[in-house]
């Protein structure tokens, strides 16, 4: 089963770079996005042979998230069930026969990490979240978790050390979300591998390569040796994200 994830930044901004035909050419069975800053009814983008799920933020344009599948879920889910993490379209659980689908926004600390005790509050909801489903079955945990967990995923970890998405506390808590029972992926299959999945829009980021790994999949330690592949698709623009991919045997 293959699984794509994208940050796209504001989906009607990139249905306007190509967006149809990159999600066709991907061809994934789940087809899962981040910041989409849409409400309800604000874009019709169907495709056939998918359902789609929504989860808005009440703030308009801000935040967002969806999933496209062609397995239909058992059940559908918006948010953590905790009332100061639902009002941002951040996560999106979709139940199937033999896993959970967690499509998840993790908040940005912000500049000057003035947002950091929220991100810590998340974080901690989301583990206990992701630990009570993979309690019942396998989990597959998706997204821009925004987050540079090693050195290895950022060109610059010197400069960057104190800085949103790189800081002691959050990467600490993604350590801590590992080590409860999950797999990052791509680092599994790649453990030495330098890819990027974001670069910022200035200073010709991209162009240069300065980029961070902040995309992930992430699997509960049971479904592991199901992984087959993992990708990061850093040919594919439209955002200042790439999608990234996992397969599943």
């Amino acid at each position: 089963m293959k699984f794509i994830s994208w940050n796209v930044n504001g989906l009607r901004a990139v249905a306007g770079k190509g967006f149809a035909e990159q999600f066709l050419s991907l061809d994934a069975d789940c087809f899962c996005l981040q910041e989409t800053k849409l409400q309800e009814g604000q874009i019709d983008l169907e495709f056939l042979g998918y359902r789609s799920f929504w989860d808005y933020a009440d703030k308009k344009g801000y935040s967002g998230t969806a999933v496209y599948t062609r397995r239909e879920p058992l059940s559908v889910r918006r948010g953590l069930g905790i009332d100061e993490h639902d009002h941002e379209g951040r996560a999106l659980t979709l139940e199937f026969e033999d896993f959970f689908l967690v499509n998840v926004y993790v908040p940005n600390a912000q500049d000057g990490l003035r947002r950091l005790d929220y991100r810590m509050r998340w974080e901690d909801a989301f583990r206990a979240y992701v630990g009570g489903l993979a309690r019942k079955k396998g989990v597959v945990i998706c997204g821009d978790m925004n987050v540079a967990h090693q050195e290895i995923d950022l060109k610059n970890p010197a400069t960057n050390h104190f800085n949103p998405g790189f800081s002691d506390e959050e990467r600490g808590k993604m350590s801590e979300l590992l080590a409860s029972g999950f797999t990052d992926s791509w680092r599994f299959q790649h453990p030495e591998e330098v890819k990027y999945s974001w670069w910022s829009y200035r200073m010709a980021a991209r162009e240069r390569n300065v980029g961070w790994r902040i995309d992930y999949f992430l699997v509960s330690d049971s479904l592991r040796e199901r992984i087959a592949s993992t990708d990061i698709h850093n040919e594919v623009y439209g955002s200042d994200h790439c999608p990234v991919e996992l397969v599943l045997r």
